[in-house]
C-alpha cells in the first residue's frame, strides 16, 4: 500500500496553479523588443499595441537609443519598473540571467519565452531549461515556452504571429505544443467564424504543459461564460493523471474538447511478452485516455477546426438530421455520409408536412432531404425552420447553401442568424460558394454564425461528435482481498509468477477460474500425472508451464479421451525447452473471451478484452480502457468488439452473459489497483456461456521498475 500512496503522489505532483498575471497582466515588458516586426521582439511590441493592451507597456533593448515605438524603452532589466509579465525575445544565453533578475527583483510572475535551440536536441539546452524553470519555480511564477510563439488572451496578444483572431470570452480555447499549428488553425478558424477566447503556445513545456493550461480552465470554467469548447494540439502528456482529472472535469462542467496527438505512428521500445502486452500500443493507451475523459479525437487541422466549429452549437438530444438546401446535389451527399455512420435521416410525411408545402413554391421536396428551390425566399426557409423545430421528429438542422442567385444569399444568412438564436434544436451551416459569396459569408461571420466549406467534412466531424460517448459514472471497483494479493506481490520476485500463485490471484480477486494440478516436467512423473487426469475424468486437457506463449511451442493438447494419447502428449511436452511443468485441467466447452491488463508508464493500466484462445492472435479484436474501469465503461468495451455478436449468441448457439463478463473486466482492473507492480497479465481463455464464465488460463509478470 506504501507503493500505492508513493506512486499516486509522484503522478498528481504538480506545479502551482497558473499565474493570474500570464492571463491578465496589468504591466508587461517586452526584453528584446524592437521596431522590426520582422523579428519576434518587434512583431510582439506591435501586436501588444495594435491590440490595445491598457496596462503599461516596457521595452528593454540595450542597442536602443530612444524610446521604441514610442514605449518606454530602457538598456537593461535591472533599470525597468515591477512588471508582471515578462516576454523574453533574446538569445537562451541570457534568458537565465534576465529571469533571475525579473523573478527575483521585478515581482515578475509570469514568464514568455519566444527563443528556440533549446531542449535535449542542443548542447547545454536542458541545463538552460532547467535553471530557467527552477528560477520560475522559486519565484511561484508561470513559465511558458521556450520555444513558443506566445500566448493571445483577451486581454492581450503577447505572441509575434500576424495572424491574430478577434479574441472574445466565449470563443474557443486554443493550446498546442507547436507555435506553427496555431498560426494555421486560427487561419482556418477565421475562414469558418469559428471565434477564439485564448492561445496558449506551451512549445518546450519546461514547466507549463497542456495539462497544466487545462487544469487552469478548469479551475476557472463557468459554464455559458467561458470558452465552451477547447482545442488541443499535443506532443506529448507529462502527467497523465493531471491531464484526466481536469479534462474530464471541464467535460462534466458542459465543456466540449477536441484533440489531435502527434507522434501516434511508433509504438516506441516495449518490453511485452502477453498477448495484452503486444497489442497495447503507444497510441492504444492515448485512444484510452481520450475515451475515458471524452475528448473527441481528431487527426488534421482541418477536422480539428471543423469539429470545433461543429461543437461550439448545443449537442443534439438525439441522431436525427432535418437537412434543408435549395440545391439537391449537395444534400444527397451530405446524406450518404451521415446515414452510412449512424445518423438517421427520418422522412417526414403527414399533415405537418403537407402544411409546410403549401408555404413553398411548386416543385418543393419536404421528404428529406427538403429541397425549397434556388428560387425560395428567406420566408420560405423561415417556414421550414420553424416545422423542423416544432412539428418534425428530427433533433438537428443542417442547411446547405450556395450563391444561386444574386441578393438572396443576405436575406437567408438573416433567417439563420435570428433563427439560430431562438431555436432549441442546433442549426448548422453549410455555405459552399466561398468566392461568390465572401461578401455574405464575411457578413454571416461578423454577426456570430459559424458557416462550413464542405458538407463532407461537416457530416464526418459531426457523426464523430454524436458517436464520442458520454462521460460516464465514476468508477467504483468490485471488492477483492487485498491481504492475499498484497502478501504475494510483496513476496515475489519480478517475472512471471508460479502457476500456483497465479490461481491464488485469481481466488482472492473473485474470479472464477478451473481447478488445475501442475506436476513436474519429469517422464517418472508420468503416473502421478496420469493419476490426476483419472481423477478429473475425460475428457482433459494438458499444457505446458513456462515463459513463452504455449501455442507458439505448441504446448496445448485438447480434449484427451484416454490413457495412450495423454501419455504420447506428456512424453512430447517435457522435451519442450524452458518447460518448467505439466498442467492438466478437466476439458470445458463454450465460448472464448479473454481480460488482460497492461501497466503503460504513469498512464496506469490498461485494461484490455476480447474474444479468447488463438482467435485473439488471429483477428486482434480487442478493446480497452484505463483502470479504473466503470461498470458502464465495461459494458461499453464488450459492446464496442467487432465480434461482439459472437457474445451475444448468433444461429441458435448460446452465447455469454455479459454482466458476468464485465465483472472480470472491472476484477482486474480492481487487482491492478491493488497491486501495481503487475505489469502485465492475461486470463486466456475464459469460456463461458449464459450460465457463468470460468478463467482456463492465466498469466501475470511482476517488474517493479520497467516504466
Amino acid at each position: 500500500m506504501k507503493l500505492i500512496a508513493y506512486l499516486w503522489i509522484i503522478l498528481t505532483k504538480s506545479i502551482p496553479m497558473i499565474a493570474s498575471e500570464l492571463i491578465n497582466p496589468r504591466s508587461i515588458v517586452v526584453v528584446g523588443g524592437s521596431e522590426d516586426v520582422r523579428r519576434p521582439g518587434g512583431a510582439v511590441v506591435r501586436n501588444l499595441i495594435d491590440h490595445h493592451f491598457n496596462g503599461d507597456i516596457y521595452v528593454v533593448n540595450r542597442k536602443a537609443e530612444g524610446p521604441v515605438c514610442n514605449l518606454k524603452t530602457f538598456k537593461t532589466v535591472e533599470d525597468i519598473p515591477d512588471v508582471d509579465l515578462a516576454i523574453l525575445a533574446i538569445p537562451s544565453e541570457d534568458f537565465a540571467e534576465v529571469a533571475e533578475i525579473l523573478c527575483g527583483k521585478k515581482c515578475c510572475k509570469a514568464l514568455i519565452a519566444f527563443t528556440s535551440g533549446l531542449g535535449k536536441f542542443y548542447n547545454g539546452g536542458e541545463s538552460v531549461e532547467q535553471r530557467l524553470k527552477n528560477i520560475a519555480d522559486n519565484a511561484g511564477a508561470t513559465l511558458i515556452g521556450p520555444n513558443c510563439i506566445g500566448v493571445m488572451t483577451p486581454y492581450y496578444v503577447g505572441s509575434f504571429t500576424n495572424n491574430v483572431p478577434v479574441l472574445v470570452s466565449k470563443g474557443a480555447d486554443l493550446i498546442s505544443s507547436s507555435g506553427t499549428i496555431i498560426v494555421s488553425v486560427v487561419e482556418q478558424s477565421i475562414k469558418l467564424g469559428l471565434r477564439i477566447s485564448s492561445v496558449f503556445s506551451v512549445g518546450n513545456s519546461v514547466q507549463t504543459g497542456v495539462e497544466d493550461i487545462l487544469e487552469y480552465l478548469d479551475e476557472t470554467y463557468v459554464h455559458g461564460e467561458c470558452a465552451p469548447v477547447k482545442m488541443l494540439y499535443i506532443e506529448s502528456i507529462a502527467n497523465p493523471v493531471k491531464f484526466l482529472k481536469h479534462a474530464s472535469s471541464l467535460i462534466r462542467k458542459g465543456a466540449g474538447i477536441v484533440a489531435i496527438k502527434s507522434g501516434y505512428s511508433s509504438a516506441g521500445s516495449r518490453a511485452a511478452t502477453s498477448h495484452t502486452g503486444a497489442m497495447a500500443t503507444e497510441d492504444t493507451v492515448i485512444d484510452a485516455l481520450f475515451t475515458k475523459a471524452g475528448i473527441v479525437r481528431c487527426y488534421s487541422r482541418t477536422e480539428l477546426v471543423n469539429l470545433c466549429a461543429a461543437m461550439m452549437l448545443p449537442r443534439p438530444s438525439g441522431n436525427r438530421m432535418a437537412i434543408i438546401s435549395h440545391g439537391g446535389g449537395l444534400a444527397v451527399m451530405l446524406t450518404d455520409v451521415l446515414s452510412t455512420n449512424g445518423i438517421k435521416i427520418p422522412k417526414i410525411d403527414g399533415a405537418a408536412a403537407e402544411n409546410l408545402v403549401k408555404k413553398l413554391h411548386d416543385g418543393a421536396y419536404v421528404s428529406n432531404p427538403i429541397d425549397f428551390l434556388p428560387t425560395g425566399t428567406a420566408a420560405h426557409l423561415e417556414a421550414i425552420i420553424d416545422a423542423c423545430e416544432n412539428e418534425f421528429d428530427v433533433d438537428a438542422m443542417t442547411i446547405i447553401l450556395d450563391k444561386l442567385l444574386d441578393n438572396n444569399l443576405s436575406d437567408l444568412c438573416n433567417v439563420m442568424l435570428k433563427k439560430q438564436n431562438r431555436c432549441r434544436k442546433p442549426i448548422y451551416t453549410v455555405m459552399t460558394s466561398i468566392d461568390k459569396a465572401a461578401k455574405e459569408i464575411d457578413y454571416f461571420h461578423e454577426k456570430g454564425g459559424i458557416s462550413f466549406t464542405d458538407e463532407a467534412i461537416f457530416g464526418k466531424v459531426f457523426t464523430k461528435i454524436l458517436n464520442t460517448k458520454q462521460i460516464s459514472e465514476k468508477a467504483v471497483l468490485p471488492p477483492v482481498d487485498t491481504r492475499i494479493i498484497r502478501r504475494i506481490i510483496d513476496n515475489s520476485p519480478d517475472g512471471y509468477l508460479p502457476s500456483d500463485k497465479v490461481l491464488e490471484i485469481l481466488d482472492a480477486s473473485g474470479i472464477n477460474r478451473l481447478s488445475q494440478m501442475v506436476v513436474e516436467n519429469k517422464k517418472e512423473k508420468i503416473e502421478e500425472a496420469l493419476n490426476i487426469a483419472h481423477q478429473f475424468g475425460w475428457p482433459v486437457v494438458m499444457k505446458v508451464s513456462g515463459p513463452f506463449h504455449r501455442s507458439e511451442v505448441d504446448g496445448v493438447c485438447l480434449n484427451i479421451m484416454d490413457d495412450r494419447l495423454f501419455k504420447e502428449e506428456f512424453n512430447r511436452m517435457i522435451r519442450i525447452r524452458d518447460v518448467n511443468g505439466i498442467i492438466i485441467q478437466p476439458m470445458l466447452y463454450g465460448n472464448q473471451v479473454f481480460v488482460g491488463a497492461k501497466r503503460e508508464s504513469n498512464y496506469g493500466h490498461l485494461i484490455v478484452c476480447g474474444m479468447g484462445g488463438v482467435y485473439i492472435e488471429v483477428n486482434k479484436d480487442i478493446t480497452y480502457c484505463l483502470s479504473p474501469v466503470s461498470n458502464s465503461e465495461a459494458s461499453n468495451m464488450i459492446k464496442g468488439l467487432k465480434s461482439y455478436n459472437l457474445i451475444r449468441g448468433v444461429r441458435g448457439q448460446e452465447g455469454i452473459n455479459e454482466n458476468i463478463f464485465a465483472e472480470v473486466i472491472r476484477r482486474v482492473s480492481a487487482l491492478c489497483n491493488i497491486a501495481p507492480e503487475i505489469y502485465e497479465m492475461d486470463i486466456n481463455p475464459l469460456i463461458g456461456n449464459m450460465r457463468g464464465l470460468t478463467a482456463v488460463d492465466a498469466r501475470i509478470r511482476i517488474e517493479r521498475n520497467v516504466h
